[in-house]
């Protein structure tokens, strides 16, 4: 199993769902119907080596309480099992999200032909803006 299967799987083990009343569709249902999801997945639990650990932190942004768990709330569709299934999804997506490294910035050198063509470019900018300034008469 890759290491995104495990890192998803541990999740989904020690993810905790509870059931509450919500707002939305669903009429006269939602008053008396617990249809909303509050998925709780504590990120401490799940051991994910440091660079993914921080990067998932941040994507988790006010998600993520001082404990360490990560409060996913579903509350779009009239069940628990279509509200159950977004908020797996939507900690799915944050977990892989997370697993993306982000690509390095290469630091750019411009040549000085380069270099003289952007300033006189620049130059050129600036006074196309000078110019529709007030008319002196």
């Amino acid at each position: 199993m890759s290491g995104l299967g495990k890192i998803l799987d541990r999740a989904m083990a020690l993810a905790e769902e509870s059931f509450v009343t919500a707002s939305g569709p669903g009429g006269q249902n939602v008053n008396k119907v617990a249809t909303a999801v509050q998925l709780r997945v504590n990120i401490y639990a799940l051991a994910l080596p440091p660079p993914i650990f921080h990067r998932l932190k941040d994507l988790a942004g006010n998600r993520l309480n001082k404990v360490g768990d990560i409060l996913i709330i579903a509350r779009n569709h009239r069940t628990q099992e279509a509200n159950r299934r977004d908020a797996r999804e939507r900690l799915t997506a944050l977990i892989e999200e997370a697993l993306k490294e982000p690509k390095k910035r290469k630091k750019v050198h411009i040549n000085r032909v380069g270099k003289t063509k952007r300033l006189a470019s620049k130059k050129a900018h600036a006074q196309k803006k000078a110019n529709r300034g007030k008319v002196d008469w």
